[in-house]
């Protein structure tokens, strides 16, 4: 399947191995003011279309992994600030939050590779994917309050879930800047890498996913998500129709094979 055509973000497919790159550096990869919010739903929408992806990961260029809003505009009441309640609601509802949307439902497994600063949309957009990698130069930081606004792109939904209530308030209530090496003794990062080793890392991960049986990788990606909002009988209900599904499929016998000649081996 053709890539999609990205304005602000680059994208690339290697191995069945999506990697969307934000792009706009000159503004640290602001989500608002630019059209870094299409880039991002048009790509997760692609994803699920496209059976020839099994991980995606995404990252920033330059220094910073995302600034999020744009503070600039901010002061400036831009085009994305200005307006009555009315017209503020509509335009979050039809702009960023289309993103938490977005990647809530894509079915493969989401790498965010933190090159670098990821502050209040940032932060709450490496929160959306599923496992975060973080440079010794990533920063995190819930810094809305600190503008006198609040979280209005998912982000209190996100970090509580993630790292729990009670630390997710402190984070969010205080604004404060979380380092690297606080970001994975608190939960947030899984590892920490030094920048130069970041995407190896985060590749070598993507490639460990990647090989796994691809349709049943877009299964517990599902199943996974599920399991958050379902009741455990529902939910076994629903592992016992995705099994049945996995058992009908050509790759199950194929990996079942591939495992018996490796025992067979040793």
């Amino acid at each position: 399947m053709q890539l999609p055509v990205t304005n602000d973000a680059l994208l690339t497919l290697e191995n069945r191995v999506a990697t969307l790159t934000l792009n706009r550096h000159d503004v640290r990869n602001a989500l608002t003011g630019t059209g870094l919010i299409d880039d991002i739903v048009n790509v997760a929408e692609w994803i699920n279309r496209c059976d020839d992806v099994s991980v995606l990961i995404i990252t920033g260029a330059g220094s910073a992994f995302s600034a999020g809003g744009n503070i600039k505009d901010m002061a400036e009441r831009g085009a994305d600030f200005a307006g009555t309640v009315a017209e503020v609601e509509a335009r979050y509802r039809r702009g960023i939050q289309r993103i938490p949307i977005a990647l809530q439902q894509v079915e493969v497994p989401i790498i965010a590779a933190v090159n670098g600063p990821a502050i209040g949309a940032g932060f709450d957009l490496a929160n959306m994917a599923d496992v975060r990698i973080a440079s010794t130069k990533a920063k995190y930081g819930e810094t809305f309050l600190n503008l006198g606004i609040i979280p209005g792109d998912g982000g209190a939904w996100f970090m509580q879930r993630l790292i729990g209530y009670q630390q997710a308030f402190e984070l969010t209530l205080t604004g404060r800047i979380v380092d690297a090496e606080e970001s994975k003794k608190i939960g947030i990062s899984l590892e920490v890498v030094e920048p130069e080793a970041l995407m190896d890392r985060v590749s070598e991960m993507a490639r460990q996913f990647a090989a796994q049986p691809p349709k049943a990788v877009r299964l517990t990606k599902r199943m996974m998500k599920m399991a958050q909002r379902m009741e455990l009988k529902d939910f076994l209900d629903l592992c016992a129709t995705f099994q049945g599904m996995c058992h009908n499929e050509p790759e199950h016998l194929d990996a079942v094979n591939r495992v018996i000649a490796m025992t067979q081996k040793r």
